[in-house]
């Protein structure tokens, strides 16, 4: 039982528009056991999109394509289906009177233009929106289920939610219940991740454990397929304990939970405030924390010290330090956070200093060599690391491994 998706617009094959369609309905699928085998993305094309429906319904069980149900010349998507089933296309009444009716909820005009959107292959079953004047369509193609949803992702949400999914629910082309769990983790690479939890990942394993890596997070993604969510909820269980116990503080949050908010958390259990001293990261860190809600119980400030005047000035650096070890090393990232927590009065105070390029390196100090100091009551610490990447990947990076580095010593880890 595979599916396939078909994105269809002109918008996705030139690069002006990201589709996002695609992922949001794979995702939906998976809950319900359909696993989808091809995403296929076809520009506003007639004869394309003929062929993109012929050949997703020679190979897919069940074909979702989303786009291409407007009332302009290059919505193609009912005349495409209508050719690939060598059916014509025919008027429905109840859908034009619908149309007719939500621009009248409107108090406008319906352009006779809108008309097309009442037209559906032969055969094929009007699925109700109610939240735009683009009808979806159900048919069979084949051995295929096509159902046609709006491209508008609001309309195409409501439409899978209220009639697509229940439709495949009730067909029973909904096989199982499948849960997806995401451990997130910090500070160790892909290969070494791997290397403690070699006998997980294997193929074939059950559940399937899957590493993924972006900015400098790698994620373990816990695939269960079970009859039902209790079923596959216990398969999950004793993986997700096994990775813990294996990988420890790596592990900083699940699912969609963010350094920043697994920092948030720490410091309003512990009670701690923060303050931030940035100098590569530009004020990214300090950023961070206050996007998560209940920030300014803990943030109490933060410096962009990227000038070394500033540094000396506002932060207190001593002017003998920076001639000494220059400005990007550990006693000069140590004496920022020194500075910063005396200055704001914090519990901690977190710094950054490090050359996020593309020039300036040198050999004793590359693009990519980055410090982050943290200073707390009674101590100091630094600790360096070079990044690979462009300028805004090393400072994406960089803020990280502060954040990171605050949760460590609130975890009591040095």
């Amino acid at each position: 039982m595979k599916a396939e998706i078909i994105s269809i617009g002109s918008e996705f094959t030139t690069g002006q528009s990201l589709d996002t369609n695609a992922q949001w309905l794979s995702q939906r699928l998976g809950e319900i056991g359909i696993d989808v085998g091809w995403h296929t993305t076809v520009a506003d094309d007639l004869e394309d999109n003929v062929a993109a429906f012929r050949l997703a319904s020679g190979r897919a069980r069940i074909v979702i394509a989303t786009g291409g149900l407007g009332p302009t010349q290059d919505d193609l998507t009912r005349d495409a289906l209508a050719q690939a089933a060598g059916v014509a296309l025919v008027f429905h009444e109840p859908s034009f009177r619908a149309i007719e009716d939500m621009f009248a909820r409107r108090k406008r005009a319906m352009p006779e233009r809108n008309r097309v959107q009442a037209m559906f292959p032969a055969g094929a079953e009007p699925i109700p929106n109610a939240n735009g004047t683009a009808p979806g369509i159900w048919m069979r193609l084949g051995n295929a289920v096509i159902a046609c949803v709006p491209g508008v992702p609001s309309e195409m949400m409501a439409m899978y939610d209220t009639q697509v999914k229940p439709r495949l629910l009730q067909l029973g082309l909904a096989p199982a219940v499948r849960l997806e769990r995401k451990l997130n983790t910090f500070g160790g690479g892909e290969s070494h991740i791997e290397q403690k939890l070699f006998d997980l990942t294997r193929r074939g394993h059950v559940p399937e454990v899957g590493i993924t890596a972006n900015d400098a997070t790698i994620s373990l993604r816990i695939f269960a397929r079970a009859a039902t969510a209790e079923a596959a909820e216990a398969q999950i269980a004793p993986v997700t304990a096994a990775i813990r116990q294996r990988l420890g503080s790596l592990v900083y949050g699940e699912d969609k939970e963010e350094l920043q908010e697994a920092v948030m958390k720490l410091l309003a259990d512990k009670k701690k405030t923060i303050a931030t001293a940035e100098s590569v990261t530009a004020g990214l860190v300090a950023q961070r924390l206050a996007h998560v809600p209940g920030a300014s119980n803990y943030l109490l400030g933060g410096v962009v010290a990227y000038d070394t005047g500033v540094k000396t000035s506002l932060l207190g650096v001593p002017q003998a330090l920076v001639d000494e070890h220059g400005v990007i090393s550990a006693p000069v990232v140590e004496a920022m956070a020194l500075g910063c927590r005396q200055r704001f009065g914090a519990d901690l105070a977190v710094s950054t200093v490090g050359l996020a390029g593309p020039g300036g390196g040198t050999p004793d100090k590359p693009v990519g060599l980055v410090f982050v100091g943290l200073a707390w009551d009674g101590g100091v610490g630094s600790w360096t690391f070079s990044w690979l990447g462009t300028r805004l990947e090393i400072q994406s990076r960089t803020a990280k491994m502060a954040l990171n580095r605050v949760r460590l010593h609130l975890l009591g880890e040095k």
